[in-house]
């Protein structure tokens, strides 16, 4: 049976689980974590009625609220952190960038983290990824959440918005647009679900500016801007986790005057909101790698020294987690290990994971193909003079990703198994270098669980939207960010 419509669903739930004013009351749960959640997922991404897609969404939602892995923040785990109360080298929090074949590829990552006992794992999505990705939060949230459930995950689920990000031409030309715009995707993002945000105004630091406070002004005004927005839009009882960058991906590496530049302007700004509990920082790295010629990848030198001076400052002056790690998913394996026990918080994984797809064997040497040869058609415009064919299609091959969406989702089954294989593979190596086995039990002490009911929507019985907002609270955030 298919799920056509709002009474197909409907039909597909009963004995399983019923649908409520106050959300899913839950009769068989190892029927809705089974092949219904497949459908459901399914359904939640690609159903063209946008009234059965949503219920799907709120379906699953509902049913992730009730089973124990619904959405949170990871603010108290990491402001424990900070406090030093566990030891801060012994593991690393992963954030998951998840780009294609989404539930595909987030089951294998619950799967294996629920065999090491792991609950510190974060699943992110970049402002620039939903785009070429076509991933939308509501969407995105949905399809984690499903991935959570059909694992039999009981743990919460992190869901971050990642690299919220400033983009410094637009700045240039009209800064109010730019902040707004950014304060409209925050809205869509905790809206969504997503209980844990990046926001990166390093893009804007100029450094031709006399002294270093000044160059980090401007990134210290628009990162409290949007955390005093975050602050007056999480649900009651959560604290959003709420991170900041100083260094741009691919730039110069951080100093620990910088860091402190920007974070004594940050919290002066901030006043009696609750400030952020983690800093990106640059060492080394650059998003996705630096492709050669040739094809192969060139050798990247991160300055660990660097990750744990500013990481140990952040903890012992500022009580932070500590330093955030970006664009690190293509270093060799053995290198992540250095993370914990360099003291870093976080790790951002995102182009590892794409590479598996494309090059570790699994997708369809048609579908290769095919994507490769949309990149050469539509993105022609984006090759550099004197770069290889290899080099061109190494960069821009993430944006065939959206445009075959679909196709990566319904992948032969024999073409799926390998991929997923592949990716338990590399989750099961990262997450022992890492070191997150049994931080089950931290999650456990520190986040604790808060109801975030859902309307109902109104294809299945409830209000209409425009009857919704009508009868919102005047309390309700008021777009200031203030």
């Amino acid at each position: 049976m298919s799920i056509a419509t709002p009474t197909d669903l409907r039909d597909r739930l009963d004995r399983v689980a019923t649908i409520t004013e106050a959300g899913l009351d839950v009769h068989d749960e190892a029927a809705l974590r089974g092949e219904l959640m497949d459908e459901l997922v399914f359904e939640a991404v690609f159903n063209a009625d946008a009234g059965t897609r949503d219920a799907a969404r709120w379906v699953i939602w509902s049913a992730s609220q009730a089973l124990g892995c619904g959405s949170a923040s990871i603010h108290d785990l990491y402001r424990a952190r900070g406090r030093g109360e566990f030891d801060v080298t012994k593991f690393t929090v992963p954030a998951i960038n998840v780009r294609a074949s989404t539930y595909l590829t987030a089951r294998q990552a619950f799967a294996a983290a629920m065999a090491r006992d792991a609950g510190t794992v974060i699943f992110e999505i970049a402002k620039s990824e939903m785009a070429y990705t076509d991933q939308r939060p509501a969407e995105y949230t949905a399809v984690i959440l499903g991935a959570a459930l059909r694992e039999g995950w009981r743990t919460p689920v992190f869901l971050q918005g990642d690299h919220f990000q400033f983009n410094a031409t637009k700045w240039a030309s009209n800064p109010g647009d730019e902040l707004e715009g950014l304060r409209d995707l925050t809205r869509e993002a905790v809206a969504a679900g997503f209980l844990n945000i990046d926001i990166d105004s390093s893009t804007l630091v100029d450094l031709s500016l006399p002294t270093v406070a000044e160059q980090q002004q401007v990134n210290a005004d628009n990162t409290a801007a949007l955390t005093r927005l975050i602050r007056s839009l999480q649900p009651a009882g959560v604290t959003i986790s709420v991170g900041g960058e100083i260094g741009e991906v691919g730039k110069e590496n951080s100093t620990e005057e910088e860091l402190r530049a920007y974070l004594d302007a940050y919290l002066v700004l901030c006043g009696t909101a609750e400030p952020i509990s983690k800093v990106s920082v640059q060492t080394g790295t650059s998003h996705g790698g630096v492709p050669l010629a040739d094809g192969s990848m060139a050798e990247v030198n991160i300055d660990f020294d660097t990750l744990r001076r500013l990481s140990t400052v952040a903890r012992e002056s500022y009580g932070m987690a500590g330093c955030v790690q970006h664009g690190a998913s293509t270093l060799p394996d053995d290198a992540f290990d250095n993370f914990p026990t360099n003291g870093t918080a976080e790790i951002h994984l995102a182009t590892g994971f794409q590479n598996i797809l494309y090059d570790g064997g699994g997708l369809p040497d048609d579908l290769r193909q095919e994507m490769m040869d949309w990149c050469r058609t539509n993105l022609a415009d984006e090759r550099k003079d004197g770069e290889t064919d290899e080099q061109f299609l190494y960069k821009t091959r993430k944006k065939a990703l959206g445009p075959y969406k679909r196709q990566l989702w319904t992948l032969p089954v024999d073409a799926a198994e390998a991929i997923a294989a592949n990716l338990r593979a590399k989750f099961d190596l990262l997450f022992d270098e890492l070191g997150i086995s049994g931080t089950r039990e931290l999650v456990e002490r520190y986040v604790t669980p808060v109801a975030v009911p859902r309307p109902l929507p109104e294809a299945l019985g409830g209000r209409s939207a425009a009857a919704v907002r009508a009868g919102a609270s005047v309390f309700e955030d008021d777009g200031s960010g203030e």
